[in-house]
């Protein structure tokens, strides 16, 4: 590392061999730290460019899912519709109370 210093000879130096020495020490410690500096800079980035790497295959890309067919049609407007996936139209779910069965609403797929 260097040259060890006893207390005596910093009594025994002038004020300008001290700031020398203080000026020294100030340089070699600001390159020292931005030298650490970087080093903890370019790590970041690789780890930054995992993440996002990871983070670009995983949440950017939808997952493909298969078209669903709709079931069910409303008669009253054709262009409602539903496949039986997730909660019940309202327009179903009301036909359904007025005493309609679902069989009634049922698209007849054609083969």
């Amino acid at each position: 590392m260097g040259t060890v210093v006893n207390r005596n000879d910093f009594k025994s130096m002038s004020t300008d061999e001290l700031w020398a020495l203080h000026e020294e020490i100030a340089s070699r410690l600001a390159a020292s730290l931005l030298a650490e500096k970087r080093v903890l800079e370019n790590r970041l980035k690789q780890l930054k460019g995992g993440v996002e790497a990871e983070r670009e295959s995983s949440s950017t890309r939808k997952r493909p899912y298969p078209t669903v067919v709709p079931k069910f049609r409303n008669p009253d407007r054709p262009s409602e519709t539903w496949a039986g996936r997730g909660k019940t139209p309202r327009w179903l779910a009301a036909k359904l109370k007025s005493g309609k069965r679902i069989d009634d609403f049922r698209i007849r797929q054609v083969a």
